[in-house]
């Protein structure tokens, strides 16, 4: 299931430097609306409805988790920033920058401010062309059709011609670089969520640990001693039994995979819940699974501070994590640190992400995003 929406923006210029004007606005939609996925090639159109010098047109897929009238909020702010003065004459006008909100998943929206689809997308060929070159899977929730469908009955015989080809900001941060990345950090440091966001916008194959199926969770909160070994026993079992057959899915030459744990977490937990006995027979069967598992290419590390580790938890609201002492969260920080320390064959990266809210602030994700790059080589 998609955490996230998918918005078609339809983005013209016709005063100034129009290339620049577009460029800009791309690039700030980026930064501070959503990831944006595709861009369209760059068309030039005639003025439309009114006479005037042509417009430069595109069109752009984003990914963003806000509502429908946020992003318009935000797009307007944007226009406003590149230098958009909104008249309160009637009819269309030039102007520097324009942004149209096309699409918003299969909704249908229509309130005084915003109507969605845009009620005269399926008349307007600068907006249909650069949507066909998104190759959307996309159906107008009104009239049931394709943008090919809709580009083969509109009334709409101006002639749009293409300029050149457009950067998508997100080729700038080549991910799939790296096959097999995986994820890690403590309880409460955003992982899971993370890696869904990312395998959505990079179109990537994830793996999530199935940590809430696991019976043993509940009772190792109310009675560490009893049933710790169960517990990690089972929970080793399980993320060997996942990572095996999930992996074996891709190829991971050719697949870009990103996984929310690495099978070392296992230990990790293992060498701070067991008794010393119980903890070097784990230790025994663990080696020779670890063995046999792929290494990941980068290991990246969310490192959170404590408190907000604790902020974290009893926001999401699990029962069975509300007692969890700040004290384990610490001897779970130090464990992973302690084992990055001993790793020389393993290429990670820690990002300290304790006063960084990626997923309400989208800035905050791009940082994560930037780190990463730095690190491909």
């Amino acid at each position: 299931m998609k955490s996230q929406h998918q918005v078609v923006l339809s983005i013209g210029s016709n005063q100034g430097n129009r290339f620049e004007n577009i460029e800009s606005c791309i690039n700030l939609i980026h930064q501070e609306v959503g990831t944006v996925i595709r861009v369209s090639k760059l068309y030039e159109t005639p003025a439309w409805g009114f006479e005037s010098d042509a417009f430069y047109n595109c069109a752009l897929l984003l990914h963003s988790s806000s509502s429908a009238q946020k992003i318009l909020s935000q797009v307007l702010k944007i226009e406003k920033q590149l230098g958009r003065i909104r008249s309160d004459k009637q009819g269309y006008q030039s102007r520097i920058i324009d942004v149209d909100l096309i699409v918003f998943d299969d909704e249908i929206i229509e309130s005084d401010k915003l109507q969605v689809p845009h009620p005269l997308m399926q008349n307007r060929n600068f907006v249909l062309l650069p949507m066909k070159d998104l190759e959307l899977n996309w159906k107008h929730p009104v009239f049931q059709k394709t943008v090919s469908e809709l580009i083969s009955i509109t009334p709409d015989d101006s002639v749009c011609t293409v300029v050149q080809e457009l950067k998508n900001p997100l080729e700038e941060i080549p991910l799939e670089k790296f096959n097999y990345i995986a994820f890690e950090g403590n309880i409460g440091a955003g992982k899971t969520t993370l890696v869904q966001k990312i395998a959505e916008d990079f179109n990537a194959k994830n793996v999530l640990e199935r940590f809430a199926d696991n019976p043993f969770l509940p009772k190792f909160y109310k009675d560490q001693n009893r049933y710790a070994f169960p517990l990690e026993m089972s929970f080793l079992a399980d993320r060997y039994q996942q990572l095996s057959d999930d992996l074996a899915q891709f190829d991971l030459f050719k697949d870009f995979v990103i996984a929310d744990y690495h099978i070392f977490k296992s230990l990790i937990f293992a060498k701070i819940t067991l008794a010393e006995d119980e903890y070097r027979l784990y230790r025994n069967l663990f080696d020779i699974i670890y063995k046999e598992m792929p290494k990941p290419d980068l290991y990246v590390y969310l490192y959170q501070n404590t408190s907000r580790l604790l902020q974290n938890i009893k926001k999401r609201g699990r029962n069975y994590e509300q007692n969890i002492s700040d004290e384990y969260l610490d001897k779970i920080n130090n464990g992973y640190l302690d084992y990055i320390k001993s790793q020389t064959d393993l290429n990670v990266l820690i990002i300290d992400v304790s006063n960084r809210d990626f997923v309400k602030k989208h800035e905050d994700y791009l940082f994560i995003l930037n780190e990463i790059r730095r690190v491909i080589r």
